[in-house]
């Protein structure tokens, strides 16, 4: 699995479990600590370690390690350290405090990727197609 790969996977783990306001940020080119931090947040400390334990889980069921995971008692802000990619699952409040949005700005941003509707020429026969937009550009 390669690093952006497994940032999606990650926000899409995330999401299932109902994160929200769920960010990828690519810092190759910004840091040499890791490749992705995918930012989100969690509506309650459970929810937050909820989202962490599920993380966690499915990394180690696909054979993708995670070295650390760091603030899950407190579950303000859980972070998860898999190493080329970094999740942070915040609470609201800490989210607004940290911003690491705001910290990171130059960071590229990279969307999650969700079915489409899309027009079928047949009405009986319904088709979708899946795009992901990066900084206006479709990938």
């Amino acid at each position: 699995m390669t690093p952006r790969q497994k940032a999606l996977f990650i926000a899409g783990l995330a999401e299932s479990k109902k994160a929200e306001d769920i960010v990828i940020l690519d810092m190759r080119k910004l840091s040499g600590i890791t490749d992705f931090f995918v930012i989100a947040t969690a509506s309650s400390t459970k929810r937050a370690q909820t989202i962490a334990d599920y993380i966690d889980e499915r990394l180690h069921d696909v054979n993708e390690p995670v070295y650390n995971i760091e603030g899950y008692q407190e579950a303000r802000w859980v972070l998860i350290d898999a190493y080329d990619v970094v999740a942070h699952i915040f609470n609201k409040d800490a989210r607004e405090f940290y911003n690491l949005e705001g910290l990171w700005t130059t960071a590229r941003k990279i969307r999650l990727c969700h079915p489409r509707k899309k027009r079928a020429k047949n009405p009986q026969r319904k088709s979708q197609k899946k795009s992901c937009r990066v900084k206006g550009k479709m990938t």
